[in-house]
């Protein structure tokens, strides 16, 4: 790939290469970052620091453990960057409802939701890991604003003029801004001294697929039990579903040694007639992935912006961690896009910069955050006169059209009223 930074050499030093933003992090919403910020004219080296994790399976046949439920933020975004198409459509499943029950028996709440009465052509659509960052890895290589670096990190500073990366190849990266796009344990982060408040689920979220005997409809399913977590149904094409269940520790560490078959046989049960008997996919994989949240104290520092899990985590139970990620990355790129008119200059590092793209995610990510913790909190106190008011508040939001309708806005995403 043609090197479209600028490179300046020192007698007897490695060569220092220079771009507008560097991106430190090669997951999805780093590399949709990297498209979306070069799409604007801007200069852009994305560097991983560790090989992303793979969740594909070896088959074609198979399918991903690990599934997002992108809303449409992230689709126009990837729209954008021209990569939406490029998903592989028969791997793609459009979320057209959701049914949401507060407990385990027939006098549980109900609340739920329908692309039609949205007026949308879907509330969601239900993507694979590997399918995503295909077609990323496929429009990056035709991105010619984008270098794609190998090699970590060892050390970075930051001075009035630009942020400097240094590699452990020997390579020196000099950048107007540095975005951390490295995930939950950001050393991006560390190295701004931002602090975090953390406070684990005691959770962990077990992830599986199976196929199932009747057709779901594109209806995802979400029950709050009483006692064991909350359990996720999402809709893959065909008749196939998607397991997410935030499990309590130990029952989570029991599922993934009970033979898949036996897990398939309490997701038929908790399902009841609607699914009918649900059997694995082959290969026959569980896996699961410790749940917690995650505050930043900031989410920009000099001549850096955090994007994605580096900035914020939240519970998966609204299954919106990516879609923030996803809308940090398009409002850095609007207020980047804006930064000559507004700023009286082109530094992509302004301080001035950095602080409107913190103002433009501020009440997103809290509230997100206070929705999914505190539905946590609630549905994990298992008191009876607690849980017949929480009944009571489901069916009460499934009978009051404006609050539905606030809802239904909220978790398309802020751009669903435009389509």
């Amino acid at each position: 790939m043609k090197d479209i930074g600028s490179v300046s050499k020192k007698t007897g030093a490695a060569p220092t290469l220079k771009y507008d933003i560097c991106i430190v992090g090669n997951g999805a919403v780093g590399k949709a970052a990297a498209l979306g910020l070069a799409q604007a004219g801007l200069r852009v080296a994305l560097l991983g620091m560790a090989p992303p994790a793979v969740t594909a399976a070896a088959s074609p046949d198979a399918w991903d453990t690990r599934v997002y439920a992108l809303n449409h933020v992230a689709r126009s975004l990837l729209s954008t960057v021209k990569v939406w198409n490029a998903l592989d459509p028969a791997r793609v499943s459009a979320v057209e409802g959701m049914e949401i029950k507060g407990g385990t028996d027939s006098a549980a709440g109900t609340l739920t939701f329908d692309a039609y009465s949205a007026h949308v052509d879907a509330l969601a659509w239900i993507v694979e890991d590997g399918n995503l960052n295909q077609a990323l890895d496929a429009a990056l290589k035709f991105s010619s604003n984008v270098r794609v670096l190998g090699g970590r990190v060892k050390a970075m500073q930051v001075d009035a003029a630009a942020a400097t990366l240094q590699l452990e190849s020997g390579e020196t990266v000099d950048a107007a801004l540095v975005v951390g796009a490295d995930g939950a344990q950001s050393w991006v982060r560390g190295q701004c001294q931002i602090g975090i408040d953390y406070r684990s689920y005691k959770q962990r979220g077990v992830v599986a697929n199976f196929a199932c005997e009747r057709p779901h409809h594109g209806i995802a399913y979400q029950w709050f039990t009483e006692n064991e977590g909350i359990v996720a149904l999402l809709p893959l094409p065909g008749q196939r579903v998607s397991l997410v269940w935030s499990a309590p520790e130990t029952l989570a560490l029991s599922l993934l040694e009970e033979p898949l078959s036996q897990l398939a046989a309490r997701l038929s049960n908790l399902a009841g007639d609607k699914l009918g008997q649900l059997q694995p996919l082959q290969p026959e994989l569980a896996q699961a992935f410790p749940l917690s949240l995650l505050k930043t104290h900031a989410l920009v520092a000099p001549r850096v912006a955090l994007i994605g899990d580096a900035g914020h985590v939240v519970h998966p139970l609204a299954g919106h961690g990516m879609n923030l990620g996803f809308g940090d990355v398009t409002a850095l790129i609007r207020v980047l896009a804006e930064r000559g008119a507004r700023s009286g200059g082109g530094d992509c590092g302004d301080e001035r910069v950095l602080a409107r793209y913190a103002r433009a995610r501020k009440e997103e990510i809290l509230l997100m955050q206070m929705t999914t913790d505190g539905l946590e909190r609630l549905f994990g106190v298992d008191v009876g006169p607690l849980r017949l008011l929480r009944n009571l508040g489901l069916n009460l939001l499934n009978n009051v059209p404006v609050l539905k309708r606030q809802l239904m806005t909220h978790a398309l995403g802020r751009t669903a009223d435009s389509e």
